[in-house]
């Protein structure tokens, strides 16, 4: 059965840029009201992701809080408690992307992605789960964004590919967990965005697309399209979607 979403209430961590915000948009477009968590966005970057949200015709609200301290989870669910009092979607999209050779990867480091990019899940998880069940119709699903590292080892990237595969190990625990009435899937984007903080020119974007089946690149709107069939269609649970042109089978 396909799940209408007007009207419900998400949570995008990461909402105010980048894919995120492709996600918040697209919800919106189905008539979800959004909750925009944001932390080194921008004021301007937030401001102008609330004003496109709205301009769709729905609620959207923003809080800034730091999920490398277990408390802006709490922040972020004492927000959306106060303004709209109950959570249908989730979409765990907040991340940090540092690149380092294995052995330079120092404690704070590791520290610093483990926290944000899988215990904020967790911590994201068990709220929304408790939240969720007091709904009229105890339910909702929830969504967390990972990435090609699930594939294989990324060597540049070590502990972001190690938080990612255990990202999906949360993913599929939960989904065994919290069914029947909460769905739990993930998300496996390609390239679909240029990655922050580096520079890479047009034709080496172009080149990485090459990569693929598809052989060529995507854009955020292709994930935040997955994430709404993931949000509409009740038969799915415990699934990894890779939306990543086929780069996967190479």
């Amino acid at each position: 059965m396909r799940i209408d979403l007007s009207d419900k209430i998400a949570l995008v961590t990461g909402s105010a840029r980048r894919v995120g915000r492709a996600i918040a948009l697209e919800l919106a477009k189905q008539g979800a009201h959004i909750l925009v968590h944001y932390h080194r966005a921008e004021a301007s970057e937030t401001r102008d992701a609330l004003q496109a949200i709205k301009s769709l015709g729905v609620d959207a609200h923003s809080v800034a809080a730091d999920f490398s301290q277990a408390e802006g989870v709490d922040l972020v669910f004492a927000a959306l408690q106060e303004r709209y009092g109950r959570l249908d979607i989730v979409i765990n999209s907040a991340s940090v992307f540092q690149r380092r050779e294995l052995l330079d990867v120092t404690l704070e480091d590791w520290d610093l992605t483990m926290a944000i990019n899988l215990r904020a899940p967790f911590l994201i998880t068990q709220h929304a789960a408790r939240l969720m069940a007091e709904n009229p119709i105890p339910g909702g699903v929830i969504i967390n964004i990972c990435d090609a590292s699930v594939d294989g080892p990324w060597r540049e990237y070590p502990h972001h590919g190690i938080s990612k595969s255990a990202l999906w190990m949360l993913t599929q625990v939960s989904a065994l967990t919290l069914g029947p009435s909460i769905r739990v899937n993930a998300i496996a984007p390609g390239a679909i965005m240029k990655p922050a903080g580096r520079v890479t020119s047009d034709e080496d974007w172009a080149r990485i697309g090459e990569r693929s089946v598809l052989r060529r690149t995507g854009t955020p709107e292709d994930v935040a399209r997955a994430a709404v069939y993931l949000c509409q269609e009740d038969f799915i649970t415990g699934e990894l979607l890779h939306v990543n042109a086929g780069e996967h089978l190479r």
